[in-house]
């Protein structure tokens, strides 16, 4: 009973074991294998991978980021998964070939000559026919000699006819063997090019992390500072990593990403930026980019000129040096502070690029610190007619009536026109107050008109890396400076100076003959000019969403009834415009300077400062910096890999192309002619198969049987 038990429990393991390996090695695991992979790729394609964590929540939510996280959907292609899908896909592809390919190659080898001639009569194709005055041999001999001339590999069989004296001989002939041959090369293919893959994946460096002791590094300072389980061997088989190198200076480390850090791979040479090339088209877009840079061989001492450029990378001890990108390489810059708030005098900043300075509260209004992040000596914009730069809007969406719009020029119209124009240099930086709490902000340095005719600056603020900038427009002033601005801006939170705006608004405009209105006047401009300030009964200057047109329009809503509200807000608008005009005109006169003249210029300037005095009320802190000079540094960013799966990649992309042309426009066919005497001849007894059944087929055998035996096909084709 306990042998029969085993024997039973052996058979039943055996079974299951045969399951397993026919279910591993079929085509429908293989292609659900592949459909797995194509949507993974997909996800690693549309999402960013190895970003930090705060991108993922800042751009998904907390919910999404951990559960994007968990499934290492930040980092699909080194996915535990994702490789264990792989490893099947190639254990399964492995084992189709060693079940199918040696059937499918002893085929190739095989002519079937053995086939006996009841078969040839179940065939769809084929014919009989006399062939009178030949023996069975001469005609076998004839027939095999003018298939082989078609291209026809040709085997003779002679053998004893069943049916009566003499003997037969049987011409068997095939033709279009590489059909089988391409799907052992297609399925090879398949194999090569996910052992390349991984190969030049990170397989390699996740098992020097999984076994060797390797960590991630997710510090600051040096690189020198760096412990040697945060770094890599030269010895790493492949890897693929960036590094960046300043003009003048060398490098000879290399940055792995990591989701949860860096690796540090040392190189067996360093990279000496020479000079870093760019070229621009006449619309200012890039054409060029390229580094003559120095390799330096650490071994040998010896140092190899080489140009690197996009498409074209540089090969030394076979490592890859590809052009990735560019970046600043300690740029020196210069920034002019611009207060938009009272009690902040103007000052000058220096530092470098990659640097920070603090700052005292009685500088910028508050302590921060001033971190320089970059500067871009060449900037590309789309430029709509009448509409703003397209890499941002306004720093604050201003929700006003259509009637107070369209007296402010709102200007916010759309177009499909691409305009692509060079704006010239700008800076960014950011300010991180004593919470830690930092915000970037991005500034030209050049004026530009954004398309309604009034000059503007560009000061662009955003709260987070995920989102686009915002950009404050300040007009540019008779001087070809923002200062016009700036000194309405600080005269605005000024009490004394609106009074004295709104006596000489009110001065003007009012008929002397009609004193009595002087008064009422006075109030509604007073009023005007508070709401615009932030300043009236119950707002707070500076707040979020108080002053401005928005506290305009609000009071609107709240006091005035909604049939009124379009001549209220006319009435209002026209107040203000007038008030804010003699404010301009006072500044300009304690600035020593001539006053503004009538004219389509000052318009235009006026218009735009009254918006940009509304939209001033959210910019999030009380000083902005302006560029005012800079000494440039150009740094390249160089990706380095040592890549030893992209030879078994190219083999594999060459047998899927050789495979899959194989078996899509090659047919397999395989003749037989069964030859047997007849009385003053021989018989012939022909039949033909194909892997395809095509119209083109058919004719082919039609023009074999009249060549070969002069006789009519008959069966599925007469």
């Amino acid at each position: 009973m306990s042998e029969t038990t085993h024997g039973i429990r052996i058979h039943t393991r055996s079974q299951a074991m045969r399951a397993a390996v026919e279910l591993l090695s079929s085509m429908r695991f293989a292609i659900s294998l592949l459909t797995v992979i194509c949507i993974a790729s997909v996800i690693g394609t549309v999402l960013k991978q190895h970003e930090p964590a705060a991108n993922y929540v800042n751009q998904f939510g907390p919910f999404w980021a951990e559960l994007f996280m968990a499934l290492k959907l930040n980092a699909v292609y080194s996915a535990w998964w994702f490789l264990l899908i792989l490893a099947f896909l190639v254990a399964s592809t492995s084992l189709c070939i060693a079940r199918n390919g040696p059937r499918y190659l002893a085929d190739v080898r095989n002519y079937k000559e053995n086939v006996r001639e009841q078969s040839l009569q179940a065939f769809g194709l084929r014919a009989q026919g006399p062939l009178p005055g030949e023996t069975p041999e001469a005609a076998a001999r004839r027939i095999g000699d003018m298939l082989a001339g078609g291209g026809w590999k040709v085997r003779l069989q002679q053998r004893t006819t069943p049916a009566g004296p003499g003997t037969g001989w049987m011409v068997a002939a095939k033709a279009g063997a590489a059909n089988k041959i391409g799907y052992i090369a297609a399925h090879s293919a398949i194999v090569l090019v996910c052992v390349g893959g991984l190969l030049d994946g990170d397989l390699v460096v996740r098992a020097q992390m999984w076994l060797g002791g390797k960590t991630p590094y997710n510090g600051g300072g040096l690189i020198s500072e760096v412990r040697p389980e945060h770094r890599l061997s030269e010895r790493n088989p492949t890897f693929r990593g960036n590094l960046l190198v300043a003009e003048g200076t060398q490098s000879s480390t290399a940055i792995l990403s990591q989701s949860d850090g860096v690796l540090l791979q040392e190189l067996p040479f360093a990279i000496e930026l020479k000079k870093f090339i760019v070229e621009h088209y006449s619309t200012g877009m890039p054409k060029l980019f390229a580094s003559e840079i120095v390799i330096h061989d650490k071994a040998t001492g010896e140092a190899t000129p080489a140009r690197v450029e996009v498409n074209h990378p540089a090969n030394y001890r076979g490592i890859e040096i590809y052009q990735s990108s560019f970046d600043d390489g300690g740029s020196r810059l210069q920034l002019r502070a611009v207060p938009l708030a009272p009690g902040i005098a103007p000052f000058d900043v220096e530092g470098v690029v990659g640097s920070s300075t603090p700052l005292a509260a009685s500088a910028a209004g508050q302590p921060f610190t001033l971190e320089f992040t970059a500067l871009r000596t060449i900037n590309v914009e789309n430029f709509s007619g009448t509409g703003a730069v397209s890499s941002g809007a306004d720093v604050r969406k201003v929700d006003l009536r259509q009637a107070i719009e369209s007296r402010l020029g709102a200007g916010n119209k759309t177009a499909t026109r691409k305009e692509l124009r060079n704006i010239g240099p700008s800076v960014s930086y950011k300010l991180r107050d004593a919470a830690g709490q930092a915000r970037e902000f991005h500034n030209y340095m050049l004026p530009m008109d954004t398309g309604d005719g009034q000059p503007v600056f560009l000061l662009g603020v955003r709260e987070t890396p995920s989102e686009p900038f915002r950009f404050l427009r300040i007009p540019v002033d008779d001087q070809g400076s923002m200062q016009g601005f700036v000194r309405m801006r600080l005269a605005l939170a000024d009490p004394a100076l609106r009074e004295q705006a709104v006596r000489r608004y009110v001065a003007k405009a009012v008929d002397p003959a009609r004193p009595e209105l002087a008064e009422q006047l006075a109030q509604s401009t007073v009023r005007a000019l508070s709401l615009f300030a932030g300043s009236a009964p119950g707002t707070a200057a500076g707040a979020e969403g108080r002053g401005g047109l928005q506290a305009i329009s609000d009071f609107m809503e709240a006091n005035v009834p909604p049939a009124e509200r379009e001549r209220a807000g006319e009435v209002l608008i026209r107040i203000l415009n007038g008030a804010l005009f003699e404010l301009a005109q006072l500044t300009r006169e304690r600035a020593g300077l001539k006053p503004l003249e009538q004219s389509d210029a000052t318009q235009a300037f006026m218009t735009q400062a009254v918006l940009s005095l509304s939209d001033a009320q959210a910019y999030p802190v009380p000083v902005a910096f302006e560029l005012k000079d800079f000494t440039q540094v150009q740094a390249s960013v160089f990706q380095v890999a040592r890549a030893p799966g992209k030879n078994i990649v190219y083999l594999g992309c060459a047998l899927l192309i050789i495979g899959v042309f194989s078996m899509l426009y090659v047919r397999e066919r395989r003749l037989w002619v069964w030859l047997v005497p007849k009385e003053g001849g021989a018989q012939a007894t022909m039949a033909l198969s194909s892997n395809r059944k095509t119209l083109d087929g058919d004719r082919e055998f039609a023009r074999l049987t009249d060549k070969l035996i002069g006789a009519r096909p008959h069966g599925d084709t007469a």
